[in-house]
């Protein structure tokens, strides 16, 4: 058997690499796209929420919420359409992916726990410190400054929470959303638009 040898020159070789690098910097840039769509779902949950508990005293408007699985399962669409396009595989998109999975497995079993150990009050401060896990980390992976400081302001609103009543909590996760996912998102956005 013959073996095929691809001769190159240093030139073509140089360039297959640059190309390659570039293909696997795509990868890594991000479009805004998920940081925005759950960053607004999530401001126009927590308003409605608000809104319904603060002026119509309406208990149950916390089932805005179930709108959030509609994003979820779209969500997985988009991811998996996405993938499929992909060339290149990279390690920083691998550990990112692995960031929000396990944000997402502990924010179901925050709820969970809460509401069936009836500890509501407890939900929304640890919902903040979860939220900045998974965005501080994403910043440090992506070395994109706004994700940093967006996960350092959810700690923070996290511990102003505490000294807050349950309803008003739910302006401070407006205010996390804005400064951890709407903004950086709107950032990546624009940076990712440049680049292609």
């Amino acid at each position: 058997m013959e073996n095929n040898k691809i001769n190159m020159t240093e030139k073509e070789s140089l360039a297959l690499i640059t190309s390659m690098i570039n293909s696997a910097k795509n990868q890594v840039s991000e479009t805004g796209r998920l940081y925005l769509l759950w960053g607004w779902l999530i401001f126009i949950c927590c308003t409605v929420q608000f809104v319904g508990l603060h002026f119509f005293h309406f208990e149950k408007s916390y089932y805005v919420w179930l709108l959030t699985w509609i994003l979820f399962i779209y969500q997985i669409f988009f991811l998996s359409k996405e993938r499929k396009k992909r060339k290149v595989k990279t390690y920083t998109n691998e550990i990112n992916g692995f960031v929000w999975l396990v944000f997402f497995i502990c924010l179901v079993l925050v709820i969970f726990i809460g509401s069936y150990l009836k500890k509501y009050e407890m939900i929304n401060p640890v919902l903040l410190v979860l939220y900045g896990m998974p965005t501080f980390l994403s910043g440090i992976i992506l070395k994109f400054k706004p994700l940093i400081i967006g996960g350092i302001c959810c700690w923070t609103l996290s511990i102003i929470s505490v000294f807050i009543s349950g309803e008003y909590q739910l302006l401070l996760i407006v205010a996390a959303v804005i400064a951890a996912w709407i903004i950086p998102g709107y950032i990546l956005k624009q940076n990712f638009k440049k680049e292609n």
